[in-house]
């Protein structure tokens, strides 16, 4: 009990700076870091020529000379970087076991000095340290994130055939965890006393001897109490919005609406108990170290800073680079942000990669389909592509159709090849599917690039050769380019000619090869990037082989929930679907945990 109250004391006596630090290093490390790091990977991936990593080639890749060095360089900056988050957390407490209040901006000076010397090969086993093991205190609330990691089924199935393989891990987990215990102490000798890694790790083990396995329980009982009280405050948050649902039920709130809010506030509560979980979980270990510290009678040797007073010109410098260093995550924050919408930042990575959803013809369960009204609708309701077919008038114009004739959804009983656009624009596109439609039109494929450039979602567009055609292919690349669209739209069609057309046109133009069957090898298709196949026709190892080759595979159609769910287990990288809501709802609800989703619909059925 004693220990719990030094580990409120250290925390309290500096709380506003730990806070302010913790709060601007993550967001730093959100808007900036992970951009910069992102964007240095996937420089390397395209020096050494790999669009895809995959289960196949990820070895290749990995060993190539360039990813080695690169990996080893981006490794020692994410160590100095990590370090000064601890460094500058050890710090912090340190000055308040001194009972001092601690001047920021030279806490900041002197981490940022003693990490400087973490920039050379001689640190990769405090890399190791840092970034293999120190994240294992935090599993209290890393787990819940491990969780929605699904692992491969065929690494689950390799795992299960062999008896010795689960040993083998379990005797892993527990070798790291005997290490981490021996090294616990290592980066306070190193902030606090200047030093060497290597003697930083003897000393530490020295000083633990006889208590490894104490305080390694005392550590993660801290940490089981900090993720008791992040689930109690999802437990009271849930409750809650639920009675709020209850009370508002009369109004028709979308059940939708309040899940989602349910979510958001999961996220908020989890990002800010994962911003608290590594100051307490130091904490934690500052209060072992320095009572160990006293219990063998050694020098508890603390840092001496300055005040800060009467520095005001390098407060003025700090605070000037601070500003600086707001306006550059504002501005890369921006430029990543905008980048992850239009789906640049996607590297992927097989079995990381989220299944994406394509509207079928746009909302087309809700809206007339191939209407601006259903691809409006798809929009709305989150989809992440949307599906439309092209064909070509008499006069050349590329319009979304997707019967060859106007019958079905006109009641014009002509053919696409018979009617110019003046014709087709007078055509009511809408009636079919209910009066609230009526005068609905056909819209031309300029439009529909417009739209979805305005609004940051991407394309897919299915090339629908009636034999009537004039440079169909070359005017549908055309359009796509002429509205600088092509790297957020991929080119579709039945017919793989269409496809090798497209790609002697423009080569850098992204096509699909929509089958209702797929058998043999397929991938030897070269005028097919990707592959798009109807969902009762795909198989485990059809998405393995197209994974291998560093395809993606689309499924269509798939409108129930059973359906999705399956696509989402075999790795399917985009679902086609009339039904938006349902196949986004679903896939969320796969990648996430499936204790926080038990947890909800326990708490529903009791409520």
């Amino acid at each position: 009990m004693e220990k719990v109250r030094q580990l409120g004391r250290l925390v309290n006596r500096n709380r506003r700076a730990l806070a302010e630090f913790e709060i601007v290093f993550k967001l730093l490390t959100f808007l900036v870091a992970v951009p910069l790091f992102s964007g240095c990977f996937r420089l390397i991936m395209k020096i050494t020529g790999y669009r895809y990593l995959t289960v196949e080639n990820v070895l290749s890749f990995a060993v190539h000379p360039v990813t080695v060095l690169s990996v080893v360089a981006l490794l020692l900056l994410m160590t100095a970087y990590t370090m000064f988050d601890i460094a500058t957390v050890i710090i912090l407490l340190d000055q308040s076991w001194q009972n001092r209040k601690a001047c920021l901006p030279e806490v900041l000076r002197v981490s940022a000095r003693k990490c400087m010397g973490m920039l050379r090969p001689r640190s990769l086993s405090l890399a190791f340290l840092i970034l293999f093991l120190i994240p294992f205190l935090n599993l209290g609330l890393a787990s819940g994130v491990i969780s929605t990691i699904q692992v491969p089924g065929f690494i689950q199935d390799y795992i299960g055939q062999n008896r010795f393989l689960p040993v083998l891990c379990a005797a892993a987990v527990a070798l790291l965890a005997v290490l981490l215990s021996y090294w616990l102490y290592s980066l306070h000798f190193l902030v606090l006393e200047n030093l060497p890694f290597r003697e930083a790790r003897k000393r530490s083990r020295r000083l633990g001897a006889g208590r490894h396995v104490r305080d390694m329980l005392s550590l993660v009982a801290m940490q089981a109490v900090i993720s008791l009280c992040f689930l109690g405050c999802v437990l009271i948050g849930i409750l809650l919005i639920m009675a709020v649902d209850g009370m508002l039920e009369r109004f028709a709130l979308l059940g939708s609406l309040v899940s989602t809010i349910i979510w958001m506030f999961i996220a908020l509560c989890a990002a800010v108990f994962m911003s608290l979980s590594m100051p307490f979980g130091y904490a934690g270990i500052s209060v072992l170290f320095y009572a160990h510290k006293q219990e063998r009678g050694e020098e508890i040797r603390s840092l001496e800073l300055g005040a800060g007073e009467g520095k005001a010109g390098e407060r003025s410098r700090i605070r000037a680079a601070c500003i600086g260093i707001g306006l550059a995550a504002v501005v890369l924050g921006t430029i990543f942000t905008y980048g992850l919408h239009l789906g640049k930042y996607n590297l992927n990575i097989e079995y990381a990669r989220t299944t994406e959803v394509t509207a079928h013809r746009g909302a087309s369960a809700d809206y007339p389909e191939n209407t601006m009204s259903a691809f409006e609708g798809a929009e709305e309701l989150g989809a992440d592509w949307i599906e439309l077919d092209v064909q070509q008038t008499k006069d050349g114009e590329i319009i979304v159709m997707h019967d060859t004739s106007f019958k079905r959804t006109t009641g014009l009983n002509k053919n696409t090849w018979e009617l110019t656009w003046e014709e087709v624009a007078g055509l009511d596109a809408g009636s079919f599917f209910g009066p609230d439609h009526a005068g609905e039109g056909i819209p031309r494929l300029g439009q529909v690039v417009e739209f979805a450039r305005d609004h940051l979602i991407k394309l897919n567009i299915e090339l629908k050769p009636t034999g009537h055609e004039t440079d169909f292919e070359k005017s549908v690349v055309d359009i796509v380019a002429e509205h600088d669209f092509l790297e957020q739209c991929v080119i579709t069609s039945q017919v793989y000619s269409v496809l090798e057309r497209v790609k002697d046109y423009n080569a850098e133009v992204t096509t699909v090869y929509v089958m209702s069957l797929a058998y043999g090898n397929i991938t030897d298709l070269e005028a097919a990037d990707h592959f798009s196949v109807e969902a009762a026709n795909v198989t485990e190892n059809l998405v393995d082989r197209v994974h291998a080759q560093g395809k993606q595979l689309y499924a269509w159609t798939v409108n129930t929930q059973a359906s999705i769910r399956r696509m989402v287990e075999l790795g399917v990288d985009n679902v086609i679907t009339d039904n938006v809501a349902l196949a986004k709802e679903t896939i969320y609800a796969e990648k996430t945990s499936d204790l926080i989703s038990e947890y909800i619909k326990l708490l529903e059925k009791i409520f």
